[in-house]
């Protein structure tokens, strides 16, 4: 049950992305003020960076993608983040807590959690019924 209800969750997270993208991908040509830089070309760099941190090869891309990594080959356009096959990337808890500290280190605090997480999120998600669906 963990696993279907954890699914769940991913699936609305994937849902409201796909929403994000679609907005960024309409202003893709834009500049950002005050860096000068398209949206597409943002929307890249923030990819190689979360790639980066997360130290699990690519599994984000930007708005843009070379077409042997678009969607079956077919596209550049990239506003459901897939692979080639059209399949979601999945991460493990200790590459999205590289990204979210923003260290590249699960052990190591910053980002969004400057104090540490200590894996609480993971913990009362695994103890925590209500927050399961049971």
């Amino acid at each position: 049950m963990h696993f279907v209800r954890f699914n769940g969750l991913l699936g609305v997270e994937v849902g409201q992305d796909a929403v994000l993208r679609t907005m960024l991908y309409g202003k893709g040509e834009e500049k950002v003020d005050p860096y000068e830089i398209t949206v597409f070309e943002f929307t890249n760099m923030i990819s190689r960076l979360r790639n980066e941190l997360g130290n699990c090869g690519v599994k984000d891309e930007g708005l843009i993608v070379p077409l042997k990594h678009g969607s079956e080959s077919r596209t550049t356009s990239n506003v459901l983040l897939a692979d080639p096959d059209s399949l979601s990337y999945s991460r493990t808890l200790k590459e999205i807590m590289r990204i979210m500290y923003g260290t590249g280190d699960e052990h190591r605090p910053g980002g969004f959690f400057p104090k540490g997480a200590n894996w609480r999120i993971a913990r009362e998600y695994l103890n925590n019924d209500k927050l399961r669906g049971l």
